[in-house]
């Protein structure tokens, strides 16, 4: 028998106690709160409501993609500017990437080159102004000619702690915050919902804005709704380098059962 006043063995019993504090650490620090992966945290738990705040339409820039088609009562005259027969089973239902095969894009000066009609300037206008303008040019070309201008390009990119990120595509007009992160499988229990990053471009320039999903403001905010080509950034928590994935508890554990055993055979 060794006894309990050896230095040795004083030492072991210092070192196993080092190893459950460290583990007992660990464990506690990979812990995420349920607080922590709630979206929309108010402590006021009746019905509130929050005016959207002001959206207005997107203006066209150069290299947009833009889906057009062009109706008519005479229908041989409006075949000029596009298959329209092919074209129908589009309308109300088109896909990004499908009508990209089919659209007209913006050149770097701002035109929009169509045939019959040539160049227009498009660049600072809106979908329902250009549609305007291009039926304005076909009244005196076709019989009550009508004119259905989409874009094409509307692309938004989801990276960081998310399940799923990506490049993603969508058709609707209007693309929430949530909607995005929906695209990318949501968040990860180890995302960062107070410190979400939005990249938007804005005059050429880019600007970043941090963006607390867990608050209903952001439900009254002007980066609610995403435009196309925006970027969302979820950061990871600190806590994930602790996580149960990242931190080696498994050698701990081991570790941790081999000192025991030698503890009881020197005891």
């Amino acid at each position: 028998m060794i006894s309990k006043s050896n230095p040795l063995l004083v030492s072991f019993q210092k070192n196993i106690n080092v190893i459950a504090l460290v583990l007992f650490l660990g464990l506690l620090s990979s812990c995420v709160t349920q607080r922590r992966v709630e979206y929309l945290q108010d402590r006021n738990k009746n019905a509130k409501s929050f005016k959207e705040a002001e959206f207005p339409d997107y203006r066209l820039k150069p290299n947009d993609e833009l889906y057009i088609q062009i109706n008519s009562l005479d229908e041989a005259a409006a075949s000029v500017f596009s298959n329209n027969r092919q074209e129908s089973n589009y309308v109300g239902s088109i896909q990004p990437y499908g009508a990209s095969l089919m659209s007209y894009s913006v050149d770097k000066d701002g035109y929009l080159l169509l045939p019959v009609i040539g160049k227009i300037l498009v660049k600072d206008k809106t979908l329902s102004e250009v549609s305007v303008i291009l039926k304005d040019s076909l009244n005196h070309i076709l019989n009550q000619p009508v004119v259905t201008v989409k874009l094409v390009n509307r692309y938004v990119s989801v990276l960081g702690e998310v399940r799923n990120p990506g490049h993603f595509s969508y058709s609707q007009d209007k693309l929430s915050i949530y909607d995005a992160l929906g695209l990318a499988g949501d968040i990860t229990d180890y995302g960062n919902r107070n410190k979400v990053i939005l990249i938007r471009n804005v005059n050429g320039e880019n600007i970043r804005v941090n963006v607390n999903i867990t608050k209903s403001d952001i439900l009254a905010s002007d980066y609610y709704n995403l435009r196309p080509n925006d970027i969302v950034y979820v950061k990871p928590l600190r806590n994930k380098f602790w996580g149960m994935r990242q931190f080696p508890f498994e050698i701990l554990f081991s570790a941790m059962t081999t000192a025991l055993l030698f503890y009881s055979i020197f005891k």
